[in-house]
């Protein structure tokens, strides 16, 4: 995929997730398998892929130095579990957890690289969200600044060498749905039937809302570059 069909994808993601109930993995089927094949045509023979949406459907396990880590993506080589992929996309609330996505990442990523493994992650955020409360209410409109991205900045300049917590390549992706009128739309239901009436003409558009001097442990918005690098590390092993 190049960045335009890696768009399209969290579109039919973003679209499946208004369509089914919070806890279905249908949105995450669209993600995970689109990703799957992308790598797994890169890597060419000799590689097998587990995922959601391919092969048996399921995603595979990998074990860590302390714990089994249910993989979004495994990858193996010559029968081998070689190395994961975790795929996150935020679609609400993403303030009330942003330090808990960060800290989970970190830790999953050392549970996997501290037993001689590769984990590479992708972070997909809108640049504005609605942040709900427990009965759906949209209390306020989130949007993603540089503070948010502060801690990803640091992460990207890590030596991936020496911190076995900083994944082997980040993708931090951030899009744009298109603007609703935050006066009439206040609710859940609301939200999600202003998308679904105009899915046909949803243009979801890379962010150019964020920049900053990332390092090259974290590749900002560029879906091809970072499924080229993750490809041609992988082929080193």
């Amino acid at each position: 995929m190049n960045n335009r069909k890696f768009l399209q994808t969290i579109k039919k993601s973003f679209i499946k997730f208004l369509e089914t109930d919070s806890r279905s993995n249908k949105k995450l089927i669209i993600l995970h398998s689109a990703i799957a094949k992308d790598i797994k045509n890169k890597l060419g023979k000799g590689y097998k892929i587990m995922s959601l949406g391919i092969g048996k459907g399921k995603e595979g396990r990998m074990s860590g130095r302390y714990m089994e880590k249910t993989v979004d993506i495994l990858i193996s080589k010559n029968k081998n579990y070689i190395a994961g992929i975790g795929v996150k996309f935020v679609m609400n609330n993403y303030s009330q957890n942003s330090n808990n996505y960060f800290e989970n990442m970190l830790g999953e990523t050392a549970n996997i690289r501290t037993n001689n493994k590769e984990y590479f992650q992708i972070l997909i955020l809108p640049e504005e969200m609605p942040y709900y409360n427990k009965k759906g209410k949209i209390i306020k409109w989130e949007k993603i600044t540089s503070h948010n991205i502060d801690k990803y900045i640091i992460l990207s300049k890590d030596n991936t060498e020496k911190y076995w917590h900083t994944p082997n390549k980040t993708l931090l992706f951030i899009i744009k749905f298109p603007k609703c009128n935050h006066n009439t739309i206040t609710t859940r239901l609301e939200y999600e039937k202003n998308y679904l009436n105009k899915k046909n003409n949803i243009s979801v558009q890379i962010s150019n809302g964020i920049s900053g001097l990332f390092g090259s442990a974290i590749i900002l918005n560029d879906y091809e570059i970072f499924i080229e690098k993750t490809a041609h590390y992988l082929k080193s092993i």
